[in-house]
């Protein structure tokens, strides 16, 4: 998820981030040094709140996106002397563009996010340095996942992740990236119905208790909801992830502008969960993805980052 234009992306729940500066107590010493580890506890909807981390002491606190860096940005920083800078950036074999502009939900401020899958060098797994789940460029609004990593994701019907391998904005993609866009099809499983209608629930009921507090829910994530709600029933009923929205893009634009009202969304909701739970129980699709094409995948894909050439 990204903020607007100049803002640094969201943070997802579960994400590893160090702490940018050193935090102070109340009577002034260093509560909190710099570079400490901490986890993500619960993530803002933007980026005017903040995030509640725990560090690895135990301790919880309230933290704001400027004073947090992620983990996977901070080792590839710490790779200089070993790898040059940015390398494991080179090291890129798919990229595409995601959110608004591959939904066709653009408007002329709206960023543009891109995403995608790094294969590390095989030496690296080796190292003490490790490799890193997840290297970002929170300036140019770029994430890639480890190929590993990836996989795993979209194994469990990760969103983000199938919405990458279905993306129609390829920006980039080595033989193997077009390989990975090949085995797509080996992802999915009837485990969308779960991951997309279970996430779309609990964001519901929390920006429903949003509602009654403040009067107004935050429309865009309204919205976004019930595009990724219609996808997943598309995803059941097809076996292809929808990323446009096509037909649907001035009545989600609707909802994003505020034009809808709150009793008329939530009926839309419980419109989509029903037909989801209808999909469910007629899709093709089969109960669990094809672990062992991505395991032959992947256990390939590490044999080749033997190699001095990215495959």
């Amino acid at each position: 998820m990204s903020g607007p234009r100049g803002e640094l992306p969201i943070l997802p729940v579960g994400t590893q981030v160090v702490t940018t500066g050193d935090l102070h107590g109340e009577a002034g010493g260093v509560r909190v040094p710099r570079g400490a580890l901490g986890t993500v506890l619960k993530s803002p909807t933007d980026a005017t709140h903040a995030y509640w981390v725990r560090l690895v002491d135990g301790a919880e606190l309230a933290l704001r996106r400027h004073q947090l860096a992620t983990l996977a940005r901070t080792q590839d920083r710490d790779l200089v002397p070993q790898l040059g800078g940015r390398a494991l950036f080179e090291r890129v074999i798919l990229r595409v563009v995601i959110g608004s502009r591959a939904y066709g939900l653009a408007h002329e401020d709206s960023d543009t996010d891109r995403r995608g899958v790094f294969l590390p060098p095989a030496e690296l797994h080796w190292s003490l340095f490790g490799v890193p789940e997840q290297i970002d460029d929170e300036a140019a609004q770029e994430s890639y996942w480890e190929l590993q990593k990836f996989c795993l994701l979209g194994l469990k019907a990760n969103p983000n992740v199938l919405e990458c391998l279905w993306s129609p904005l390829v920006e980039h993609a080595t033989p193997l990236g077009r390989e990975l866009l090949a085995l797509r099809g080996a992802f999915l499983s009837r485990l969308v119905f779960q991951t997309y209608s279970g996430y779309v629930a609990s964001q519901f009921r929390k920006i429903e208790a949003d509602w009654r507090q403040r009067g107004e829910p935050k429309w865009k994530h309204v919205m976004h909801l019930l595009r990724l709600l219609q996808a997943g029933v598309e995803v059941l009923r097809t076996g292809e992830v929808p990323v446009d929205v096509g037909a649907l893009r001035e009545a989600l634009l609707a909802v994003r502008r505020g034009e809808v009202a709150w009793a008329d969304a939530e009926a839309w909701r419980q419109r989509l969960h029903t037909e989801f739970a209808a999909a469910a129980a007629s899709t093709a699709l089969p109960e669990r993805p094809d672990y062992e094409r991505v395991d032959a995948f992947l256990r390939r894909a590490r044999r080749l980052a033997l190699q001095p050439e990215l495959p």
